[in-house]
């Protein structure tokens, strides 16, 4: 019979290395297309096979690792197809969210908004340090507080993955070469229309961010 204690403490290892790896694979640390090797996680870990087998699982259902073979992984490759497709998707999905959180959101909401666009243009941007940055983090804090009135858990997780997915080709533009300039006055127009209220204005400025970064990544992926 396995142990209740043992069976947590494998569950909170996976969960540690799950989010190692993933912020390695967002970051561009592990490169796109290479090969992971299991063994050699187990050792850097140092841990058993069960739990680097168990995050490699997760972070499949995310589609940041490939499994090659039976029980081979490999790092998800970019390409300009999968970016236009993931562009097309935050388009489409961060549009009901938003329109819904517009339409729902509460003085708390509109609140929140406010105070991470103000946490982000005064964050310094660091997208070259190793790991996730702090100006990252506040980027995506941000645009989560967009979205935060809606009343979907299932909208906000997929808008999430999403924003991941998007954020990996950002800082592998930017580890080719990539200047992403000044978007604090994109990030300011899209918070005013959207706590003024005007969601047709508020989708169309959010969507024209996210196209915007497609085509300043086009000729560094494609």
């Amino acid at each position: 019979m396995t142990n209740v204690s043992e069976t947590q403490s494998s569950a909170t290892l996976a969960s540690a290395i799950f989010a190692a790896l993933r912020e390695e694979i967002l970051s561009g640390a592990l490169p796109p297309d290479s090969k992971i090797n299991i063994r050699e996680l187990c050792e850097r870990f140092d841990v058993a096979f069960s739990p680097v087998r168990e995050a490699l699982n997760r972070l499949s259902t995310q589609s940041l690792v490939h499994q090659t073979d039976r029980r081979g992984f490999k790092v998800a490759p970019v390409s300009l197809e999968e970016l236009v497709d993931i562009t097309r998707a935050r388009c489409l999905v961060n549009e009901s969210a938003l329109r819904a959180s517009i339409e729902h959101g509460g003085r708390d909401w509109e609140e929140e908004i406010v105070l991470t666009f103000h946490r982000l243009i005064r964050t310094p941007r660091d997208d070259r340090s190793p790991g996730e940055s702090a100006w990252t983090q506040a980027h995506r804090r941000f645009h989560q507080s967009l979205l935060a009135g809606c009343g979907s858990t299932w909208l906000l997780d997929y808008c999430g993955r999403l924003f991941d997915a998007a954020e990996r080709y950002r800082l592998i533009g930017l580890s080719a070469g990539g200047n992403w300039g000044d978007a604090d006055a994109e990030h300011r127009a899209i918070m005013q229309a959207s706590i003024d209220r005007k969601a047709d204005e508020a989708v169309s400025l959010l969507c024209a961010h996210f196209e915007k970064t497609k085509a300043q990544l086009r000729t560094l992926i494609g």
